[in-house]
């Protein structure tokens, strides 16, 4: 592979992907919960019936779709290039579905129920398809932890350039008040998504790629019955036996719920409980931009620190300090205006950049799995496939629970409200939103550290080539 102004190009090809997809999911993820709930008026009701079919949903895809691309005749779902290629496409259109309401919703109308559903759904199938065939080729493009720690770092570049989509999307729409600016924003977000995205299904390669080609042909003469459920049944039973498994994917559950809480909700609890005279509406842009983007710096100025000390120490390190992070927040209170500001990013920022290095761990799954069971190519998709089955339903019922707290205290009323409230009614709502923020990260945390410590697999970087 030749190096081109000291760019390893394969590497490149691999992060143009998570380019694309960090535009458009960073953007997704921040202002669907909003945009429902306060500008199409859904009523709770509907909001948990679609949560609920994406939750069903979210969790099948993803094994399913792991199964097909590991074992599939046709090139266009085996080939994780071609994947991502015919995908990336699809994938964008279905980005821009929530943001182009299907008519003038009135308050509690069954169409935007309907509409998120579809929403939902369409986004996730998309996204699983296109980024389930990536997570493979980062198993698959070395074994080496010098070169996967490479693609980390491409990787985080390419994510902080694509989470900046939250910063200049708040700047130009006034963090969704201009809503006919924000829709031609995401318009845009959703070519050059495209664009990055069909560079990797050119360009990438793995090292498994030629004996998938030799073996092309002899693969489709002995694929009868590839697909049976036996099939599935076995390869699933000999991944979720793993006990390295088991414990990745329940820290893992809580990671995803911790992830969904903040995207979906910083910007709420930062509107109710900072006032709008503390911050104005542009800082509050650069504060939300920052949660995307500084934990992106924060996984590249820790790469030496990841050679040295590996993943697993630093992921661990991380739930301690959100742990104990909480805690101080919880005993100072919510009248530290820039400090609950700055706890707030700071959060956001250690749950997304720990959750950035949560490949590495998988990828070793992968390689024990390949030799334990004498495998001759790696079951890559199946097992982020697997593991996604169990965490991605963390997705949906972190909005379910946390919109049902919220409503108790009167946040249905607030969003009803066409004048400024006076404060004191929602007492009790901002009480429940800064125990919110405070005590999910702190247990979150200490079930974490639970689960995390057990992991035995803690040295791979200290073995140059495995």
């Amino acid at each position: 592979m030749k190096f081109v102004l000291g760019i390893h190009p394969n590497a490149l090809a691999y992060s143009m992907t998570t380019l694309g997809a960090g535009m458009m999911n960073s953007i997704f993820n921040f202002y669907y919960v909003k945009l429902f709930l306060n500008r199409y008026k859904i009523s709770e009701v509907a909001f948990h019936q679609a949560q609920v079919v994406f939750m069903i949903w979210n969790a099948i895809n993803d094994p399913l779709f792991g199964y097909i691309q590991d074992n599939s005749k046709f090139a266009c779902c085996s080939r994780r290039q071609f994947s991502i290629l015919y995908g990336a496409p699809l994938y964008a259109l279905a980005f821009l579905l929530p943001w182009f309401p299907w008519k003038h919703y009135e308050e509690g109308d069954w169409l935007s129920g309907l509409h998120l559903i579809v929403a939902l759904c369409a986004f996730d199938g998309l996204l699983t398809f296109v980024l389930l065939a990536q997570c493979a080729l980062f198993a698959e493009i070395s074994t080496r932890h010098e070169s996967r720690l490479q693609l980390i770092k491409y990787n985080q570049v390419a994510t902080l350039i694509g989470s900046t989509s939250i910063l200049f999307c708040g700047l130009i729409s006034d963090n969704m008040e201009k809503f006919a600016y924000f829709q031609a924003f995401a318009v845009l977000v959703a070519a050059l998504a495209t664009a990055c995205m069909c560079y990797t299904g050119k360009y990438s390669t793995s090292q498994y790629e030629q004996r998938e080609i030799c073996t092309e042909n002899a693969n489709l003469e002995n694929s009868d019955g590839a697909l049976s459920w036996s099939s599935v049944i076995s390869l699933t039973k000999q991944i979720m036996t793993e006990k390295n498994f088991l414990f990745f994917v329940t820290m893992n559950f809580f990671q995803v719920f911790h992830l969904a809480f903040c995207n979906n909700f910083m910007m709420i609890f930062a509107d109710n409980l900072i006032p709008k005279d503390v911050l104005s509406s542009s800082i509050r842009s650069i504060m939300y931009g920052a949660g995307f983007i500084c934990p992106q710096c924060l996984v590249l100025l820790s790469h030496t620190s990841l050679k040295k000390f590996g993943y697993y120490r630093i992921i661990l390190f991380s739930f301690y300090f959100e742990g104990v992070a909480a805690a101080v927040m919880f005993v100072l209170g919510p009248e530290h205006y820039y400090l609950l500001a700055f706890y707030l990013t700071t959060n956001m920022v250690i749950v997304q950049a720990s959750f950035s290095l949560f490949n590495l761990p998988l990828a070793d799954i992968v390689d024990a799995d390949l030799i334990k069971h004498k495998r001759r190519s790696p079951l890559s998709s199946m097992v982020f496939g697997t593991n996604a089955l169990f965490t991605k339903p963390a997705q949906s019922l972190a909005p379910m629970l946390v919109v049902t707290i919220l409503n108790q205290f009167g946040y249905e009323n607030l969003n009803d409200e066409v004048a400024q409230p006076d404060p004191s009614l929602f007492l009790g709502l901002h009480d429940a939103m800064f125990y919110l923020i405070c005590l999910v990260p702190l247990c979150i945390a200490v079930i974490q550290i639970l689960t995390w410590t057990p992991f035995s697999i803690q040295n791979s970087h200290m073995t140059a080539v495995r």
